[in-house]
């Protein structure tokens, strides 16, 4: 399974916010609805990624700064430098990036372009099909050969 599959059974809808946005309002669009867990940071209309605010960036300013994060911007605790994925790679390169880079949200590019977003759920959930699948099939040929 690629990223390409995920997202096509997914939708391709990105939450994205401006690096000039101020954290209440970040905070508020993460808790919804729908509520959910990072916000892709594009600055240039164009769909270009500069960034991710997650909900740990939110904790860690938190424990920083506490209260006075919400009269800041996002641009102040948003992670920059993240990795990415395209819509070509597999499910099992996934699963080796996100282990490795410890990061639980990938933004999905294409030629430079923001796509979609694939966060750890979606890659437990299909994983989980592709294994029900693999039993299932192997049971059934089990079965046909007594």
């Amino acid at each position: 399974m690629k990223v390409a599959d995920i997202l096509r059974l997914k939708g391709s809808t990105v939450h994205t916010v401006h690096s000039w946005t101020p954290v209440v309002e970040a905070v508020q669009r993460m808790a919804g609805p729908p509520p959910i867990g990072a916000l892709v940071v594009c600055d240039d209309g164009r769909g270009h990624v500069g960034g991710l605010i997650t909900e740990r960036d939110l904790i860690r300013g938190l424990r920083t700064i506490g209260a006075a994060m919400c009269e800041k911007t996002v641009a102040e605790f948003m992670t920059r430098h993240i990795p990415v994925c395209t819509p070509e790679d597999t499910l099992t390169h996934l699963m080796r990036q996100m282990t490795r880079s410890r990061y639980r949200h990938l933004p999905v590019v294409q030629a430079g372009v923001l796509c979609g977003l694939v966060s750890i759920g979606d890659v437990v959930r299909h994983r989980l099909e592709e294994v029900q699948l693999e039993a299932d099939v192997l049971r059934d040929m089990y079965l046909a050969h007594q």
